[in-house]
């Protein structure tokens, strides 16, 4: 996910989500090869269907423009199996209840301050990477139109 065309189809099914209310979210960063998110599934939803399609959604439509675009890396994500030639993301997704605020407010910095670490060096500055919901905290600027504040929730 180094090309913002592939982010882009993270945000677009993040989006979907949000606009049908089987999500609310409340933090984000987008990585060249891991996501991080802070969402709250709604009543009526179940985690594991939300996720399943979110992640089903996603893959495939890198797969479609990896296709489209005859690009090489394709072959990076073939794998042996059953029921699938390409695999884009782990299995079993780390997923963890965030119960308190300190734990959130943890988790949340922990997830802005990614693209700056050593390995990454994506910003210097949490606001500055795009891909992540940093600006909304500190502006007050959603430009993807996804995210509710937490202490409004």
């Amino acid at each position: 996910m180094t090309e913002d065309e592939y982010k882009d189809i993270i945000i677009k099914s993040l989006l979907f989500l949000k606009n049908e209310g089987s999500v609310v979210i409340y933090g984000f960063v987008i990585m060249p090869n891991h996501i991080h998110l802070i969402w709250q599934i709604q009543d009526g939803f179940k985690r594991e269907m939300i996720q399943n399609r979110f992640l089903k959604f996603t893959a495939q439509q890198m797969k479609f423009r990896l296709m489209d675009t005859k690009n090489p890396m394709l072959t990076q994500f073939l794998v042996n199996a059953k029921d699938r030639k390409y695999q884009f993301w782990e299995r079993n997704p780390l997923s963890v209840d965030l119960w308190t605020q300190a734990v959130f407010e943890q988790k949340l910095d922990y997830i802005h301050y990614n693209p700056l670490q050593g390995k990454w060096q994506l910003s210097q500055f949490p606001e500055d990477y795009k891909y992540s919901s940093a600006r909304f905290y500190e502006t007050g600027i959603d430009e993807f139109g996804l995210l509710t504040h937490y202490a409004g929730a």
